[in-house]
């Protein structure tokens, strides 16, 4: 069985990546393993000049794995924008849900996060995938609106749909 996508999604500055941490923790300290995917459409470069792999690359790797007792990266070259499901399936394991950030157009269940001071209309709607709006105030959707500084209640809500 395919580990669950659950999608958080917003507009810039609505405070996706805080509510997330807090997600995160939540579900950590009620016992799950947590996996996340971070989009970045700008790129990003976690290996610097100087360092072994970084010259492993330069000199034409193609893939290069960095391993340490307690942690793994690998940096590989993609010729596209890797799924989710293809990242899942190919990177990652031994987690019970994968939650996401960062890329607002996918096929998985979301919970858009909004605010009401930042003026913004929704980027989601229940045809695209939404399954809650996480909100400062309440919002006439139809699906569940819940309160954005109540993370218990979300990871409630992540965990009765897509964990039990």
């Amino acid at each position: 069985m395919a580990i669950p996508i659950v999608s958080i999604v917003g507009k810039s500055n609505s405070g996706k990546t805080t509510l997330l941490e807090k997600i995160i923790s939540d579900l950590v300290g009620r016992g799950y393993r947590v996996a996340t995917i971070k989009h970045n459409r700008h790129g990003f470069n976690i290996d610097h000049e100087g360092k072994d792999s970084y010259r492993h690359k330069q000199a034409g790797a193609h893939t290069t794995v960095v391993s340490s007792p307690h942690q793994i990266a690998i940096i590989q070259d993609v010729d596209r924008d890797q799924t989710f499901s293809e990242i899942r399936d190919n990177y990652i394991r031994e987690a019970d849900i994968i939650l996401t950030e960062g890329f607002k157009v996918n096929d998985y269940p979301k919970i858009e996060v909004f605010r009401s001071e930042l003026k913004r209309e929704l980027i989601s709607k229940k045809e695209d995938g939404l399954i809650a709006v996480a909100s400062d105030v309440k919002l006439g959707v139809d699906v569940p609106c819940l309160d954005i500084n109540d993370a218990k209640a979300i990871a409630d809500f992540i965990e009765d749909n897509f964990l039990k």
